[in-house]
């Protein structure tokens, strides 16, 4: 297990926790290592865009709705309002990635606080479920070779 290998597990997780954990798993770093370090980077992702949440904020929905009551007519508000800042949190890290599931929380006015706290418990998940799926995968694709 190299400082490099972890060093960058966690730069992948970073940028897509679809990409940090395969990666991982293929340089060969232990499966709990290859959890921690990817579920860490994904939250502090989401963390930093979260706390640059106000300005992104008024920046996007300038440049996509031109004023804040349009925005609660879009379609991505109907969505929102139906599952909240739990199924964003929940979902996101698997469907888009973390970085932009913070970012579409934050755009439609959650509170940092709670996505934060959602957020991570779906990276969480997501990564224990990903790391999981690799390493019985990888162990399946090994028994098939012999």
């Amino acid at each position: 297990m190299s400082l490099e290998s972890i060093l960058a597990v966690f730069t992948a997780s970073i940028l897509e926790l679809w990409l940090a954990v395969p990666l991982g798993l293929i340089l060969k770093l232990n499966p709990i290592i290859v959890f921690i370090v990817s579920a860490t980077g994904s939250i502090i992702a989401a963390i930093l865009v979260i706390m640059a949440g106000d300005n992104l904020r008024h920046r996007f929905i300038k440049w996509k709705y031109k004023d804040e009551k349009n925005i609660q007519s879009s379609r991505l508000y109907e969505i929102w309002n139906k599952y909240g800042v739990i199924g964003l949190g929940l979902s996101s890290p698997l469907l888009f990635g973390a970085p932009l599931g913070a970012a579409v929380g934050i755009v439609l006015g959650a509170k940092k606080d709670r996505l934060i706290l959602w957020m991570s418990v779906g990276i969480i998940i997501w990564s224990i479920g990903l790391t999981t799926a690799g390493v019985f995968g990888i162990m399946s694709f090994e028994n098939f070779l012999h």
